[in-house]
């Protein structure tokens, strides 16, 4: 190769890469990447424990770790 031909691809190279910087530059979804964002803050975790509805939790509710069979058991 020539000089010449080693300086032609520097310059092609970085007029390339001016060129791409000025495009990453220009699209809009890239200038919000370095501004700060508002999160929301999470809530304090209350250790206490509401009471619990009695219609749901009783000693007549259906326990779901009984096997229930409906229907006759034999094929």
């Amino acid at each position: 190769m020539k000089k010449t031909d080693i300086a032609m691809i520097i310059l092609i190279a970085s007029v390339s890469v001016f060129m791409s910087y000025i495009v990453i530059k220009s699209l809009p979804f890239f200038e919000a990447a370095n501004k700060p964002q508002s999160v929301p803050v999470a809530k304090k975790v209350d250790s206490s424990v509401a009471e619990v509805d009695s219609t749901v939790f009783n000693d007549q509710a259906i326990n779901p770790t009984v096997e229930v069979v409906i229907g006759s058991k034999n094929p």
